[in-house]
């Protein structure tokens, strides 16, 4: 395939991409600013109308400032790709380092350096700006430096060694070096998986055990309801950070700790936190972790695979405006442009992950309460501002949970007395 061609293959990818992505953002904001002042029946009872407003409200912010986000990342990848970007800093770095292990390292640095400073004040204005004015930060500017310098220093310091070994491998392994490259990325990141919930996330938040109690007591007998080894039950300070509430398991075996957020406990019952987390646990039981890790993994793989193809095609490089080919300007090509890639997955992911909600809902639904799991979505749904009435097509192109009105519906089968809450509106 020629060189012009090639580019122009490029371009229709990138804007073709790009456009669908805007387009589906303009339907959801119509979509939600259209229901913004009709709270929906099955809600009407729950939610009241200040607080669907503000959902809407918050949705449309939220939306466009992914139609911001958008535009600045493909303007970025275009600046370093076929504005020369990328090639203007390989000779810059070439003439000091040579064209060795570390000018790679340094290519790709430089790379991601340009690319997070040109996202930076996009971020600052997401904390400071969107959800400020909605009331749900609480970081000091303070912390978000720490975090951001904290995020970099582990950057290099983990990010560097791991790069190297891949840019070694691609230079050293021959024709099939991407398959010994997704081995090692693959490794690493079983590494973080198991080693993030003692060693990566005490360095952003503090754990503590979760105090006697009657939560406490009604987890362990879920716990042991189940079937279910863990490996302590932890309380992470989130609301220095954020108002949103959350909960999550971490670990691997009978390591996995199950962490819930301070403001989680502070909103919900604990027979509504207990449901919560039987929820949760539907998801190993029903092995939706194991799958979601194959299918990571089998997606990189096929990416490790793509790269292993641009790297014998010189013309691809010089099509994309990057000139000579080199290992470290393969890796950037793809770690830019497989988003954009793999958008045409996006709805399949999102439908593979919807069902596995619902499956887990069933699950919480049998060990649980279903009607606590209601009563806890409701005020969730309520507390983090979440939308009721998002986009169809917007829902099913990016959404991994079930809209509101679907997953409660399907929960009212296992429990038809659930609504209406006291006290939710």
């Amino acid at each position: 395939m020629d060189t012009f061609t090639l580019t122009a293959l490029f371009v229709l990818l990138i804007t073709s991409v790009t456009l669908a992505r805007l387009w589906l953002a303009r339907r959801q904001i119509a979509h939600v600013i259209g229901h913004r002042d009709h709270v929906p029946p099955a809600f009407a009872s729950v939610i009241s109308a200040e607080a669907h407003a503000k959902a809407a409200d918050y949705t449309v912010a939220k939306v466009r400032h992914g139609m911001q986000d958008l535009l600045l990342g493909t303007g970025v990848l275009l600046v370093l790709t076929l504005g020369g970007g990328i090639s203007w800093l390989d000779a810059q770095l070439a003439t000091v380092l040579g064209d060795g292990l570390l000018h790679g390292l340094a290519l790709i640095g430089a790379a991601m350096l340009v690319s997070g400073l040109a996202e930076l004040p996009l971020a600052w204005k997401r904390v400071f700006g969107l959800e400020a004015s909605f009331g749900f930060n609480r970081m000091s500017r303070g912390l978000f430096i720490r975090d951001l310098l904290l995020k970099a220093g582990m950057s290099v310091a983990i990010g560097a060694p791991i790069m190297a070994l891949v840019l070694w491998i691609m230079q050293a392994m021959g024709e099939y070096w991407w398959f010994y490259a997704w081995s090692v990325w693959a490794a690493f990141n079983f590494a973080v998986m198991a080693l993030y919930p003692t060693v990566v996330a005490p360095l952003f938040n503090t754990f503590s055990r979760l105090p006697e109690g009657e939560l406490k007591q009604r987890i362990e007998t879920l716990l042991a309801r189940c079937g279910f080894a863990s490996g302590g039950l932890f309380t992470m300070d989130s609301s220095r950070r954020s108002s949103h509430g959350n909960a999550y398991f971490s670990g691997f075996g009978a390591a996995k700790r199950i962490v819930l957020f301070d403001t989680l406990i502070s909103r919900l019952t604990p027979v509504e936190v207990e449901a919560v987390l039987a929820h949760e646990l539907g998801h190993f039981k029903r092995q939706h972790v194991r799958r979601r890790l194959v299918l990571m993994f089998g997606i990189a793989l096929a990416v490790f695979a793509l790269m292993g193809w641009v790297l014998q095609s010189p013309a691809v490089f010089e099509a994309l405006g990057l000139g000579r080919p080199t290992t470290a300007g393969g890796i950037l090509l793809i770690i830019l442009t497989v988003p954009y890639l793999l958008f045409v997955l996006r709805p399949l992911l999102a439908s593979y992950s919807r069902k596995h909600e619902f499956e887990a809902d069933a699950y919480a639904a049998e060990h649980a309460d279903a009607d606590a799991l209601v009563d806890a979505l409701v005020k969730l749904y309520k507390d983090n501002a979440s939308t009721l009435t998002p986009d169809p097509l917007h829902s099913a192109v990016y959404d991994s949970h079930p809209p509101a009105a679907q997953r409660i519906a399907r929960l009212r089968e296992f429990a038809p007395g659930s609504l209406p809450v006291a006290g939710a509106a």
